[in-house]
């Protein structure tokens, strides 16, 4: 069972099963059954021939509405190619600060629910929301510019697929210039489609982009493990799980449990990774750069690249049926 405040699924493989169980809840506690779920926190569900769509497009439509961004140009991609946003160093506008923080926190909703492609730029612009410019906004309604341009697009799993859980990894190496924090960026797929993703500031200064990567992976073995947990009490045991990197050092670091100059003065904490791969939870293997989509949540690409790695996330157009 999965509950949000009011809204609340029943999941199960045995169907009877389920309905027996809805049934003793619905004794207990006043609520209607809907029938097989078709929406659930704003994110519309829907099922053909084997696949599962979630989309978020009648959400995505009113805030687009809301801040005029409805009929606005379209963007090729979250924000422009190598942008870096600045800190602001005005004082602080009120008006302008409480538009642009209802401008990123109903994109961050979007982005947690069924838009990865936009991860990397909404919890970029979301850093400058104490004290925002009028570029941090521009740049906060180029996302919504990207937006409208993508609006039925749709998560897709495919089930008859039989491809297993994988995951990909990547950093950005000292990408704050003021705060020299790096950016660690992961995704986890299943049936082709991308079930959990990250993008975020590291917590603490890495001293080079291998130990930036070896801390990405260390991060993104601690929610292969979670999610180890969480299929195995939903009656689906794991194997071990595939996890892809582009950095040869952090991998050799990884799988090598040895204390050496270049890792003596790594936390503890990121050294985690090596008993998962000892304990056979999971396995790093590499993958070049070029080819590795995880870099979609770590910098701003050009479309190209950009367009070659959101096919990696299960992102499909699509027309929802009558």
């Amino acid at each position: 069972m999965i509950a949000y405040v009011d809204d609340i699924l029943f999941i199960g493989p045995n169907k009877s099963f389920i309905a027996s169980k809805k049934a003793m809840f619905m004794e207990l506690w006043e609520c209607r059954d809907l029938g097989d779920c078709k929406e659930f926190l704003r994110m519309r569900i829907e099922r053909r021939n084997g696949k599962i769509y979630l989309d978020q497009t009648i959400y995505l439509q009113k805030v687009l509405q809301r801040f005029g961004m409805t009929n606005a140009h379209y963007a090729a991609t979250p924000l422009p190619a190598g942008y870096k946003p600045l800190e602001n160093t005005e004082p602080a506008d009120s008006n302008l600060r409480s538009k642009f923080q209802s401008v990123i926190g109903s994109l961050l909703y979007i982005m947690l629910g069924t838009r990865p492609d936009i991860a990397y730029a909404v919890t970029k612009m979301s850093q400058f929301a104490v004290n925002p410019s009028h570029k941090h906004l521009d740049k906060a309604l180029y996302i919504c510019r990207y937006l409208a341009g993508t609006a039925d697009y749709a998560l897709v799993y495919d089930g008859p697929s039989n491809k297993g859980l994988i995951a990909c990894t990547d950093s950005d190496w000292a990408q704050d210039p003021i705060k020299r924090r790096s950016v660690t960026g992961y995704f986890f797929r299943l049936a082709n489609g991308i079930i959990s993703w990250q993008s975020h500031s590291q917590k603490t200064v890495a001293l080079s982009s291998t130990e930036a990567e070896y801390m990405a992976l260390s991060d993104c073995s601690c929610q292969a493990v979670w999610m180890k947990t969480v299929f195995s009490e939903l009656g689906m045991p794991l194997g071990t799980i595939p996890i892809c990197g582009d950095n040869q050092g952090s991998i050799f670091i990884s799988s090598n449990p040895v204390q050496e100059r270049r890792s003596k003065h790594i936390d503890i904490r990121y050294h985690y990774v090596r008993d998962c791969i000892e304990d056979g939870k999971i396995a790093i293997y590499f993958v070049d750069g070029s080819q590795n989509p995880a870099d979609l949540f770590t910098k701003n690409l050009g479309q190209t690249k950009f367009e070659q790695f959101r096919g990696h996330l299960g992102l499909e157009f699509y027309s929802p049926s009558a």
